[in-house]
């Protein structure tokens, strides 16, 4: 896809498939589930023409990334995830360069599986509310903005690709 580039880097007993564009500072996107780096091809072309390396990997147990006991489902908790996710950026980045970092978190990586639906049946009900009134402020309080974008859903980034383009633009443009 458009000079998007694959590749597999072995980590933690893994061949993590990666996708990956362009040339300057990192930014690693992260799919949740149930998706693949596919899910963040407008990202990685977009960010690449404006002076980015973005990169994308298919997670343990997705994809192409192969070499993760599926049948073992001990070796798919989110401190595994997390140490695939270091030791690929430390596969992948060299001492000289300098690597920022966000990190989204999706209610789905940090509640346990068996507590979803109890989750989502607490909180899922007046989350629109907190969002728009400011509610994040109470438990961010270094955050800065909110950004609510109307008429999508949970894959905001495939909805409205331009927008969720120009909106972590301007974030990566702060440092």
């Amino acid at each position: 896809m458009e000079g998007i580039h694959h590749k597999s880097v072995r980590v933690n007993r893994l061949n993590i498939h990666i996708a990956e564009k362009g040339e300057g500072p990192l930014v690693l996107f992260v799919h949740g589930f149930p998706e693949l780096w596919y899910s963040w091809r407008h990202q990685i072309l977009y960010l690449a023409d404006h002076g980015y390396r973005a990169v994308a990997p298919d997670l343990r147990g997705y994809g192409n990334t192969t070499g993760a006991l599926l049948d073992d489902p001990t070796k798919f908790t989110i401190h595994h995830l997390v140490g695939d996710l270091i030791g690929l950026l430390d596969a992948i980045t060299n001492q000289e360069e300098k690597v920022f970092s966000s990190i989204i978190l999706l209610k789905t990586l940090t509640v346990e599986w068996t507590t979803i639906e109890v989750y989502n049946r607490r909180y899922g009900l007046g989350m629109k509310e907190c969002i728009h009134n400011g509610g994040f402020q109470r438990d961010v309080p270094l955050l800065e903005e909110v950004v609510v974008m109307e008429g999508v859903a949970h894959f905001i980034n495939q909805d409205k690709p331009h927008e969720t383009n120009n909106h972590i633009l301007e974030f990566l443009n702060k440092f």
